[in-house]
């Protein structure tokens, strides 16, 4: 949660919980404090990224102070990468988003070096929801940001078009999560 309003995050296991980095935001300003079922845990900020670079923000909770039904639960990363076509679903408070990977190779030239990417827009959730392998069950990734483009109608109208939704892959957090958290 921030001053303007909650936003999306993962736990991980272990009192650690992954966002986006641009829904932390600034986080020596932000504050940013977990909510779980309508109680709110302080945070502190293990590592940020941010949004151009590494989207990625790892927040950390004092374990013994989360539900136990929480905190005895691990979401694995995923091991292989994800691949055109797999099935995933998204997760956010609210309920459960099914949709596949895309290929990059139907995003538009300027976009494609975002190369995890899913096809639904509309029902999926939005930055720090987590995607996850429909049949593992382990954390793909954090959706970090819209694919949008122009698009001319025919009356000669711009309207903006969402594409795709990119999100961080399981491999670039494993790289993000120091060491010794792992």
């Amino acid at each position: 949660m921030q001053s303007w309003g909650p936003g999306y995050g993962i736990y991980l296991g272990k009192g650690l919980f992954i966002t986006a980095a641009h829904v932390a935001g600034h986080t020596w300003f932000t504050r940013p404090k977990v909510s779980i079922a309508g109680t709110e845990y302080p945070t502190k900020v293990v590592k940020a990224g941010d949004f151009e670079t590494i989207d990625l923000t790892l927040l950390s909770v004092d374990e013994t102070r989360l539900p136990a039904r929480l905190a005895l639960r691990r979401n694995p990363l995923c091991a292989q990468a994800p691949w055109p076509g797999e099935a995933v679903i998204t997760v956010v408070p609210e309920g459960t988003a099914r949709s596949r990977i895309m290929s990059p190779q139907r995003l538009p030239l300027n976009t494609r070096k975002f190369n995890t990417i899913i096809s639904d827009v509309a029902q999926t959730g939005n930055s720090g929801s987590g995607v996850f392998d429909a049949e593992k069950k382990c954390l793909l990734g954090i959706m970090s940001r819209k694919i949008s483009e122009y698009r001319t109608l025919s009356t000669g109208k711009r309207e903006l078009y969402d594409i795709a939704k990119y999100f961080v892959p399981a491999s670039v957090i494993a790289q993000f999560i120091p060491d010794e958290l792992r």
